[in-house]
């Protein structure tokens, strides 16, 4: 459960005077169901929200919130089971879980959740070991909004643990020793994925794309192509020409491009645009004769070997895809596999 899956309630109860905890998994062994980053918000009267661990220590997190509301400070839990008793609380082969409950102030929740709702990539690196105990930063795309502010050591320590967990995109346990430590919890934007091209594994893409979760947009200035006729399942239809229409939509670190009409005054312009940006994905439809072609196209107009070398050409998984919906198939598995870095 991200801030995603919680965002709604807490705002909720914030609205209505409600103290609230959060709990956080911050670190798991073994078999732990939940991975860190999950989180639970509470209220002092056990609305709950999230879910830190399937079901198995939710109750016990609950009364140790009321007990961190109670005092007003932060506190470390940890959870372990063995393998012979791992099945009755849902830890499936044994291990072990720890999560960080906090009283949740409005500083933390605002501050965190303003590049969330600007759909920016943020990390907070809290203290959840050691000197400093609760004590927070919250690192956004273009720019630090820090939390509390403070230029000791604590902050300093903060504020590099999350620059670099939200370089690589992904929430960890940092310990320089065995008396501190420091959680980093990632939140991405929400996946996107851009189609250049309204043709036939379009279509396919976009019901692929949308039942994995990703805003799905197609772009195609040619009204027989980008209609809604053809796209009634698309999260939106953009009929511009690609290089305005990819300025336009602000391409982050979560978006996907896929580049589809075969024709070089489409694609070409929408490469222009897609490589330099943050997309994760830009993968380009064409056969290998093809893409040298377009390489050497993009070349002449002054794109650096570096960014070429982003394009993911023949876009897909070589899996001897023939009709569009294997096309489809085979772009999709891309994409998921290069946002999960599987393969790196």
């Amino acid at each position: 459960m991200s801030l995603k899956d919680i965002v709604r309630d807490v705002d909720s109860w914030r609205e209505a005077g409600e103290e609230i905890a959060l709990a956080t998994v911050v670190r798991t062994w073994g078999s732990g169901p939940r991975g860190p980053g999950a989180k639970m918000a509470m209220t002092r009267d056990a609305h709950i929200v999230g879910s830190v661990s399937g079901g198995c220590v939710e109750s016990a997190v609950v009364e140790e919130a009321r007990e961190a509301l109670d005092a007003g400070t932060p506190k470390l839990l940890h959870f372990g089971v063995s393998d012979e008793t791992a099945w009755d609380v849902g830890l499936s082969c044994g291990g072990t879980i720890d999560i960080f409950v906090e009283p949740l102030t409005d500083a933390v929740w605002e501050s965190f959740t303003s590049a969330y709702r600007s759909e920016q990539a943020a990390a907070r690196a809290v203290v959840v070991k050691g000197d400093g105990l609760g004590r927070s930063v919250v690192v956004a795309d273009g720019g630090d909004a820090a939390e509390p502010a403070g230029s000791d050591a604590v902050a300093s320590a903060l504020t590099a643990a999350g620059t670099q967990a939200l370089r690589e995109g992904v929430s960890g346990w940092v310990s320089p020793d065995d008396a501190e430590a420091i959680f980093v919890d990632v939140e991405l934007p929400p996946p996107s994925l851009v189609m250049v091209g309204g043709v036939h594994v379009a279509v396919s893409l976009t019901t692929m794309a949308n039942s994995l979760g990703y805003r799905t947009v197609v772009v195609d200035p040619r009204g027989v192509f980008g209609s809604d006729e053809r796209f009634p399942h698309a999260s939106s239809l953009v009929r511009e020409w690609p290089d305005d229409a990819l300025r336009g939509l602000g391409l982050n670190r979560s978006t996907a491009v896929a580049t589809l009409t075969h024709d070089p005054k489409l694609d070409d312009p929408a490469l222009e645009v897609a490589l330099p940006s943050p997309a994760f994905y830009v993968g380009a439809l064409g056969s290998r004769r093809t893409h040298e072609k377009r390489r050497r196209r993009l070349v002449d107009r002054g794109m650096a070997e570096e960014e070429l070398e982003r394009i993911h050409a023949p876009i897909g998984l070589a899996i001897g895809s023939r009709s569009p919906e294997e096309i489809a198939l085979s772009v999709m598995a891309q994409i998921v596999a290069t946002r999960n870095g599987a393969n790196k």
